[in-house]
């Protein structure tokens, strides 16, 4: 039976330390095969091309494309992934894409009614939403849950300061390959700092948890370090189903915690409470007369993207994966975000702009 043939495009410092990690254990059980790898920069392309066994390298994206591979990885810079998702789905390929998913919310859902109408699957790289913890959070919210959603919480810190201020490093990133600029701290092609980088990820949880969409942004935003992004975010948001809420988001200092990231999200239904802290492992649901405190490891909320990987090769397999970070999920965060830039530029509070979109 021929293997799975995978291509990758952006095979940049996150690529390397823990997309293609996990494409290596895939193929080593035999899976797969590791077909072509795309990186713009030259220099350590056939490196990885070496490194990680695939049979080809090229520094021009539209070669993978080309080569109709049955699974696309997209880990390029943000401004790039529309068009590159998009062309692998139209080739016939189930698609994984990194976060943030687009910089405008037409794109994201563009690429959800891209996927209705090829049939193919596409996982955004929410890794959280495909840990045990949070998909048994995402079940309790959807069992029994808190009722009718009125208020959420949501705050989120991880060290980026150096990363998003270009004064060093991510502390997950491949040594080897340094993290690039127009990934994560040039606004024309990263979309934005902080938000972009780190608070994708909180409201892919949130909103996958809650299935809140949002409606009306207002946002501060800073940029201490004289980065060319912010480095910290403060978003009021009022959701379609007229719950109001508040998000907080900082690039906080290395070492702190250990390094790990603060992800927590705190709701109030017209039935209970909810409670998801991913740092200090918790996860509470109260209902009057039923109090639901689950135990957890130590590890339960930290952080990988082992799963996304995963479901896409299983997809490509025909194994009928659970998909917890599908496009449409992907578009309610870009919409919420894109919101909140114009705000933090405008001074206003501002609408979603694609709320003519319904969610499928």
């Amino acid at each position: 039976m021929a293997k799975l043939r995978v291509g990758v495009i952006g095979a940049g410092s996150w690529t390397v330390s823990s997309h293609l990690p996990n494409l290596v254990r895939r193929r080593d059980a035999g899976e797969i095969e590791l077909t072509i790898v795309n990186r713009r920069n030259p220099e350590l392309l056939g490196r990885i091309r070496d490194d990680f066994g695939f049979q080809r390298a090229t520094d021009d994206w539209h070669e993978v494309i080309a080569a109709q591979p049955d699974v696309v990885v997209v880990g390029s810079p943000p401004g790039y992934h529309f068009a590159q998702a998009k062309a692998a789905l139209e080739a016939g390929a189930d698609v994984m894409c990194e976060k943030p998913f687009t910089i405008d919310p037409a794109d994201a859902w563009e690429l959800d009614a891209t996927v209705k109408r090829t049939g193919k699957q596409l996982f955004v790289s929410y890794g959280w939403n495909y840990r045990p913890m949070v998909i048994q959070a995402h079940r309790i919210m959807h069992d029994d849950g808190i009722g009718e959603i009125e208020h959420v919480s949501l705050h989120m810190d991880s060290v980026t300061r150096e990363l998003l201020s270009e004064t060093g490093d991510y502390p997950g990133a491949d040594p080897a390959t340094v993290p690039q600029a127009d990934t994560w701290s040039r606004p024309e092609t990263s979309g934005g700092g902080y938000g972009q980088a780190q608070l994708t990820h909180l409201l892919g949880v949130a909103l996958w948890v809650t299935d809140l969409r949002g409606q009306d942004v207002f946002a501060l935003m800073s940029a201490p370090l004289d980065a060319k992004v912010e480095l910290h975010d403060a978003v009021a948001m009022r959701f379609t189903n007229g719950a109001i809420g508040t998000m907080g988001g900082a690039s906080s200092h290395l070492g702190g915690a250990d390094n790990r990231h603060a992800v927590e999200i705190r709701a109030v239904g017209s039935k209970g409470q909810f409670h998801l802290d991913l740092r200090d492992n918790v996860l509470w649901r109260y209902r009057p007369g039923d109090d639901l405190r689950v135990p957890l490891e130590p590890d339960a909320g930290l952080y990988d993207c082992r799963g996304p990987i995963d479901a896409v090769v299983d997809a490509g397999l025909g194994r009928s994966p659970a998909n917890n970070s599908p496009a449409e999920l992907g578009a309610r965060t870009v919409e919420i975000l894109h919101a909140a830039y114009r705000s933090a530029t405008s001074g206003v509070l501002e609408r979603v702009a694609t709320l003519d979109r319904q969610p499928a």
